[in-house]
């Protein structure tokens, strides 16, 4: 896995937002579209809030979801909430061009499955999305990938609802469809994420980041991250 270290979470951010808008700024002269997959948290929002600065053919980009928790419109923990003020707030970026997993319905299997038609309306049949941005849990988890749930089985749909993981339940990407990203974008920053850094990078299967394919992802994370990596 190609991997850069940055000296703290904010220059991790930075970078993490240059190398989105390279793998834009390419897809859409290829293929004239680029859909971009996000996942929540902190460093996140600060990488998506310099991504709303750099030279990106917005009008080209489709933002899709990695995963949501289960609740209400403006739940401030909802993903969606934090990519509105982070990304759609800041950046030329066309509202209908953001596709938010349906995590507001009573049905959320339904919901799932509504979703994954979503993505292939957006990313073809089956979807191939162009990046997917990863984090990294204490827990060894990505997207709402966690430990012993049997979601980490499915392997037959691109989105699936979880069980409840600290507190909600979720809708998630897939192993399927996380594998079948073009390229796959690892933002990791913190001290508290160390452990887990040297078993992503070992592909340790043992927890759920260590599941997902390699051949064509980056790192960007932060020394503290790092640790005896950096």
């Amino acid at each position: 896995m190609e991997t850069r270290i940055l000296a703290d979470a904010d220059l991790a951010a930075r970078e993490a937002a240059r190398v989105i808008a390279a793998e834009a700024r390419a897809a859409v002269e290829a293929r004239g579209r680029f859909v971009l997959a996000v996942s929540g948290g902190r460093t996140p929002w600060r990488m998506l809030r310099a991504l709303a600065a750099e030279d990106v053919p917005w009008a080209a980009v489709h933002v899709v979801q990695v995963d949501e928790r289960v609740g209400p419109a403006g739940d401030p923990d909802r993903n969606l909430t934090h990519v509105r003020e982070s990304l759609l707030a800041r950046a030329p970026l066309p509202g209908t061009n953001v596709h938010a997993m349906p995590v507001e319905e009573p049905d959320v299997e339904a919901a799932a499955r509504a979703y994954a038609g979503t993505l292939e309306q957006i990313g073809g049949t089956p979807p191939v999305l162009d990046l997917v941005h990863l984090g990294l849990g204490e827990d060894g988890h990505t997207a709402s990938l966690v430990p012993g749930d049997a979601v980490l089985e499915v392997a037959d749909r691109d989105v699936a609802v979880t069980a409840a993981y600290l507190g909600r339940r979720r809708l998630t990407l897939t192993y399927p469809a996380l594998d079948r990203s073009r390229r796959i974008l690892w933002l990791v920053t913190g001290a508290d994420k160390a452990a887990m850094l040297p078993r992503l990078l070992a592909a340790d299967r043992s927890i759920p980041a260590g599941r997902v394919r390699q051949e064509h992802a980056a790192l960007v994370a932060d020394s503290a991250a790092a640790g005896a990596e950096a």
